[in-house]
């Protein structure tokens, strides 16, 4: 079951030669979501070897146009690639008037329906859900209305330790009890306790994007323990001051963040163009966590699935 984060784009307001602006494709289970959508993303798609069609749903953090301008082309483009799926795109409110231009102006020939989603609310909500997993939107700390996003697997359904079906000579309806993690209490006074004869087959994996937000003391909290953060990184320490005056983080405070919320793994990105060398920022962050890499265009990243060891002995 695949997890895994492609980078797309890690400048800022300003690309390089080297760097396209924010954009990132998340596979959850083989369902692919596109994290904000820059000037370029199409090009750094066919470099990946990912398909257009294949993205499922798009998510938007704000609508500054490094997070944006991208739209234009994509939608153009998957509609000339024959999709017909309605596409969803989650954003705040204000992306509505944008996606209305893009239509207006260049969607008269769509095989398709591009349907804004809004983003809202002042704490983490469920804003999309599979079977298999959830999408949790929360606000940050920006100039405009901005939203972070949480992708995680849903806890899974609990396994049977089977050399304990014959043991307690289990009934299928036993079984089923006892993987929802109902105790039962039998005729005779026993007890089957699901945590002794069943199992979590493995343990969920999460991802929370941040971008671009300053520093806010619930965050931490929003995203406590999950397996790998993205977090905007725009400027070092030297630029702390201009950091909080454009609502901003530094690396510092990336890193002050992910340690402070116990997350497994931290990814930096969104880099200001007055930076060159990239390995500043990965000092600056990892002296404070350790577990800090940057990200790069076409940088990949798979949590992988931490499954659990059954012991039948």
């Amino acid at each position: 079951m695949n997890f895994t984060l492609t980078t797309l784009g890690t400048a800022s307001a300003l690309p390089t030669v080297n760097r396209y602006p924010s954009a990132h494709v998340l596979n959850v289970h083989e369902r692919l979501f596109l994290i904000d959508c820059g000037e370029g993303c199409q090009m750094q798609l066919r470099k990946q070897g990912i398909s257009f069609l294949k993205l499922s749903e798009i998510f938007i953090t704000h609508i500054h146009g490094d997070h944006i301008f991208g739209l234009f082309g994509l939608l153009s483009t998957m509609s000339l690639l024959g999709r017909t799926a309605d596409l969803f795109i989650y954003a705040p409110e204000n992306f509505s008037p944008v996606l209305e231009s893009i239509l207006r102006l260049f969607g008269a020939q769509f095989k398709y329906k591009a349907i804004h989603k809004i983003v809202s609310g002042d704490r983490p909500e469920v804003i999309f859900e599979t079977k298999g997993s959830e999408v949790l939107a929360f606000p940050l700390n920006h100039r405009v209305s901005c939203y972070g996003y949480l992708f995680r697997e849903k806890r899974p359904q609990r396994n049977i330790h089977k050399f304990l079906i014959e043991k307690y000579s289990l009934t299928l309806r036993e079984i089923a009890r006892l993987k929802e993690g109902e105790n039962i209490i039998r005729d005779n006074g026993d007890l089957l306790d699901s945590g002794e004869i069943t199992y979590i087959p493995y343990t969920p994996r999460s991802f929370a994007y941040c971008s671009d937000t300053a520093p806010f003391p619930e965050l931490k909290n929003w995203i406590s323990g999950v397996d790998l953060l993205y977090h905007e990184a725009t400027f070092l320490e030297d630029n702390a001051k201009t950091a909080e005056l454009t609502f901003h983080s530094t690396a510092s405070q990336a890193a002050t963040l992910a340690a402070d919320a116990g997350v497994k793994k931290l990814i930096i990105g969104h880099f200001s163009s007055r930076y060159r060398d990239l390995s500043l920022y990965e000092s600056e962050a990892c002296s404070i966590f350790p577990e800090t890499c940057l990200a790069t265009e076409g940088k990949i990243i798979e949590i992988p699935l931490k499954k659990y060891s059954v012991d039948e002995n």
